[in-house]
């Protein structure tokens, strides 16, 4: 088996022409070309027929997080600009929702456009007129941490929670590699029809091809659909900057699905499970090894799967069913309904996929940690999808084509 640490990400690099890049979204959502990959094949469709190309009885699993408003500009008194990207919250909140629902004030963790002209200390202020009355937003410089800043922001309507005020003042962050500002079509189209839980940054993009229309013509061929929710950090579009994957450090990301989820997927173990969009994937297989964390004790503590461990529990592996049901068994005795967990996992060649054999997902960057999922996933023929995608007029990364995946059993 490969050690996927000993990866050099330069071999994992392909010519990406500036206009292959799309800067919008297609009219249509579901008119996106879709190009499907099957035991060593490439053909094309349209996303409005994906269902002709996925068998009946499968379950797909999307993720319904919600892109929240996290671009705050703020202008000093000299007319300096001050651009305050919320990244995450500040650890004293248990989870995403818990910090955007605080009231009056919340400290999170930024990125900060601008940095050198802040001072310590320095209160920025925004104002705009909501409901007749003045409402105000206030940001003040706490501390700095590696690249993150950590950011008190304030508010004078008690009655907002955070993810209200965001709305009110914020704007859709879109992927650096878009090279334009947000636009009002944005706030709808950077979103998934099924979008639900706030709470990331980026969206998940994979979700932005499918429609109602869609959805009922799977569901006509009794196709599933389930959702977990894994809040998307600005830290999927990290580039790797090592000479190997081993000096890599992989973002971490909070996912959260319910016990009838979990039972839904173990009814489903003996059929296809596709995940929609890498995120979704991530949580699916990070399940497994929680389920095997369990078995070994090592998860009683706490729920969260590090970079590597993994690849360094092959010999401990159990079946799925197994691993799927140590979960259960274990939410039943600690009381709960939903799961919340942490996942760092890293999923790159070398790696043995546990429950996922269909993946709906993007064009990615080259030289990412996704490109490296993908080619994890079908190996070597990541790189004549890419170049079919590439000589066929596809268009790439979040707002592009996309692709089903099928890997081989």
């Amino acid at each position: 088996m490969t050690d996927p640490r000993t990866l050099s990400i330069n071999d994992f690099a392909y010519s990406l022409p500036e206009e292959r890049i799309a800067k919008y979204p297609l009219a249509e959502r579901d008119a996106s070309k879709l190009l499907i990959y099957k035991e060593g094949n490439v053909t094309e469709d349209i996303y409005r027929n994906i269902g002709d190309h996925i068998p009946s009885n499968s379950l797909l699993v999307f993720n319904d997080t919600k892109v929240v408003e996290a671009r705050l500009l703020f202008q000093k008194p000299t007319g300096g600009v001050i651009e305050i990207f919320c990244l995450e919250p500040h650890q004293q909140y248990p989870d995403i929702t818990t910090a955007m629902l605080q009231h009056e004030k919340v400290q999170w963790h930024c990125l900060i456009g601008g940095a050198s002209k802040w001072k310590h200390g320095q209160i920025l202020e925004k104002k705009i007129i909501y409901n007749a009355n003045e409402l105000v937003l206030n940001a003040k410089y706490i501390d700095k941490a590696g690249d993150s800043f950590t950011v008190e922001l304030s508010w004078n309507d008690t009655s907002l929670s955070f993810a209200e005020v965001l709305h009110l003042f914020g704007a859709i962050p879109l992927p650096p590699y878009i090279k334009r500002e947000a636009e009002k079509s944005d706030a709808e189209r950077y979103q998934t029809v099924y979008a639900h839980y706030e709470g990331s940054v980026a969206a998940p993009t994979a979700g932005l091809h499918f429609t109602e229309t869609v959805f009922e013509k799977l569901k006509e061929k009794n196709i599933q659909k389930n959702f977990v929710t894994l809040h998307v950090g600005a830290g999927t579009f990290k580039p790797v900057k090592s000479e190997t994957m081993q000096d890599h450090e992989m973002h971490a990301e909070h996912f959260t699905v319910t016990k009838s989820f979990i039972q839904n997927l173990i009814e489903h173990l003996d059929k296809n499970i596709v995940a929609v969009g890498t995120t979704s994937l991530r949580t699916l297989e990070s399940l497994y090894w929680l389920g095997v964390k369990l078995t070994t004790g090592d998860g009683r503590q706490t729920m969260e799967i590090s970079q590597w461990e993994v690849y360094d529990y092959v010999e401990k592996t159990i079946s799925v069913k197994e691993a799927l049901e140590n979960i259960i068994k274990w939410m039943y005795q600690k009381g709960l309904d939903n799961l919340t967990a942490k996942t760092q996992i890293i999923i790159a060649p070398g790696y043995q996929f546990k429950i996922v054999n269909g993946l709906v997902t993007n064009f990615h960057q080259p030289q990412s940690t996704l490109l490296l999922l993908v080619s994890a996933f079908i190996g070597e023929d990541w790189r004549k999808v890419y170049d079919h995608a590439l000589q066929y007029d596809f268009r790439f990364l979040s707002y592009g084509d996309g692709s089903l995946l099928w890997r081989e059993h």
